[in-house]
Order: structure tokens, then C-alpha cells, then sequence
């Protein structure tokens, strides 16, 4: 795995942040941190789909951040346990798998690795 495909799994990690954010901030500090969260994981988004291809790399991180967030809530939040949330939350990381596999990543002339 490169470089490239980690920025797009630590920008994952921080929308994870910053949509728990979203819901549950509700002071000052709370809000800078999910501000914050927003403008990294966007960064690291943007900066990986420069070089790798642009539907693969939202498609992982929006996949990604989902099943996060959803696990979170679960773990955090006492939000219900359901046997299909879990199971739908598989299939779809299953597909993100399968899409990260399926990509080669292209190095572009002039780009390093």
C-alpha cells in the first residue's frame, strides 16, 4: 500500500470525526475540533486523489468513513445493535475492498512514490 491509499484511510478516520461532530458537538471546542476534523480529512482526500482515481479514492473514503461512523455510534453512543445494520456494514466494506483491489494505482510521469 502506498502512501497515497494511507492519506485515504487517515482522511477516512477523520470524517469519522468530524460527522460524530456534526451530531454531538455543542460548545465552542467541540465545533474547532470538528472543523478542524473537516479540513484534514478533505486535505487528505483532495492530496490522494491527485494521483490515485478520483471515484475509487471517495468511494473507499466515503465507505470507510460510514461503517466508522456507524461502528462508533454502536461503540460510543449506545446506538442499537441490529444483526443487517452489521451485516450491510460488511457488504459495503466488502466493496470498498474489492475496489481498492481491483485499482492499480498509476504513478504519473514526474509524481513519486
Amino acid at each position: 500500500m502506498n502512501k497515497d491509499w494511507i492519506k485515504v484511510f487517515v482522511a477516512a478516520f477523520f470524517e469519522v470525526i468530524w460527522v460524530i461532530g456534526l451530531k454531538h458537538a455543542n460548545e465552542f471546542w467541540a465545533w474547532t475540533g470538528t472543523l478542524i476534523a473537516i479540513i484534514i480529512s478533505f486535505y487528505l482526500m483532495i492530496m490522494a486523489g491527485r494521483k490515485l482515481p478520483i471515484g475509487t479514492v471517495y468511494a473507499v473514503f466515503v465507505g470507510l468513513g460510514t461503517a466508522g461512523t456507524v461502528f462508533s455510534e454502536i461503540l460510543f453512543f449506545d446506538e442499537p445493535v441490529k444483526v443487517e445494520k452489521i451485516l450491510l456494514i460488511l457488504l459495503l466494506l466488502a466493496g470498498v475492498i474489492g475496489l481498492k483491489l481491483v485499482t492499480k494505482d498509476l504513478v504519473r510521469e514526474g509524481d513519486e512514490n
